[in-house]
C-alpha cells in the first residue's frame, strides 16, 4: 500500500524498532509541512549485551554428540515489544479522536509487526505505508520522501 492521502492533520507515524516519531502534518499534500507530536524511544542493547550466559547445551539421545539450544534474541524481541507498545499507543490515540488518518512509515519487519497487533479502530485510519526507515532522517527529508511516495502512487 502506498499513501492514498497526506492531507492537512494526517498523523504520520515513523518508527523502527528502538524510535517512533508521532508528526502531523500542518501544510498539505502538495507541501507537506511535518511537526513533531511526541516522540518514544526504547533502550535497546545489541542482543550480546543482554545475554547472560552462553546457549544450553544437551546431549543426544544416540550416540556422543552434543547440540546447543538456540538462544533467545533478546535485541529483536525488545523490537517486537515496541512494536505492540506502538500499536497500543495508536490504539489508545484513535480512541480518543486525536487522529482520523495515519500513515505508517516503519522498516519492512516493524511495519509487519504493526499490521499485525493493529485494532481495527487504527487500521480504518491507515491511509498509507511507507516501508523504509526513516527515523534518522531530518523532517524536511521525510516530507520529500512521503511527497515523492504520494506522487509515484497517483502516476
Amino acid at each position: 500500500m502506498g499513501i492514498q492521502s497526506l492531507r492537512n492533520e494526517t498523523w504520520v507515524l515513523v518508527a523502527d524498532g528502538e524510535k517512533a516519531l508521532f508528526l502531523v502534518n500542518e501544510g498539505d499534500e502538495e507541501y507537506p509541512v511535518l511537526r513533531v507530536r511526541h516522540e518514544e524511544t526504547q533502550e535497546n542493547p545489541a542482543d550480546r549485551e543482554q545475554s547472560a550466559n552462553r546457549p544450553g547445551r544437551q546431549h543426544q539421545s544416540v550416540g556422543p554428540g552434543r547440540s546447543a539450544y538456540d538462544d533467545t534474541d533478546w535485541h529483536e524481541l525488545a523490537k517486537e515489544r515496541f512494536a505492540d507498545h506502538l500499536a497500543e499507543l495508536l490504539y489508545k490515540r484513535a480512541h480518543r479522536g486525536a487522529y482520523e488518518r495515519i500513515v505508517l512509515v516503519a522498516a519492512p519487519r516493524i511495519l509487519a509487526e504493526l499490521r499485525d497487533k493493529m485494532h481495527k479502530e487504527v487500521s480504518d485510519r491507515v491511509v498509507g505505508e511507507v516501508a523504509k526507515t526513516l527515523t534518522n532522517h531530518r523532517l524536511d527529508e521525510i516530507e520529500k520522501i512521503l511527497t515523492s511516495e504520494l506522487a509515484s502512487d497517483r502516476a
